[in-house]
């Protein structure tokens, strides 16, 4: 039940962007108990977003939600590894890119809560 919600400065391209689903959907797996298979994405491009007060440079802000409660360190290794991804795929620097955690109690699906 993770969801991972991101937008950029800069635009996506289709291939880009599966390979962002691609490589997501495999980070992913760094939070224990947690797949591809349960994994929904979002993205927004081409987002008008300041960071250090300019626009000088892409940037990316990537809010990554989970049901159930995760170590620093395994937060810790999946945002080295989101930030390895943004930088790979779409150029922004690691220093750009912001990532929080949110996690979640209840979480609600299919009808029903987990």
């Amino acid at each position: 039940m993770p969801y991972i919600h991101t937008k950029v400065s800069n635009e996506i391209s289709p291939e880009q962007e599966k390979s962002l689903k691609t490589q997501l959907g495999e980070a992913i797996s760094l939070l224990p108990g947690k797949s591809e298979q349960w994994l929904m994405l979002d993205f927004e491009q081409q987002c008008h977003m300041y960071f250090q007060g300019n626009q000088n440079n892409p940037c990316a802000m990537v809010e990554v939600k989970v049901f159930g409660g995760f170590t620093g360190e395994q937060y810790e290794a999946l945002t080295e590894k989101i930030s390895q991804i943004f930088h790979q795929v779409l150029g922004i620097q690691p220093s750009r890119i912001y990532v929080t955690y949110s996690e979640f109690e209840h979480w609600g699906w299919n009808g029903s809560n987990f």
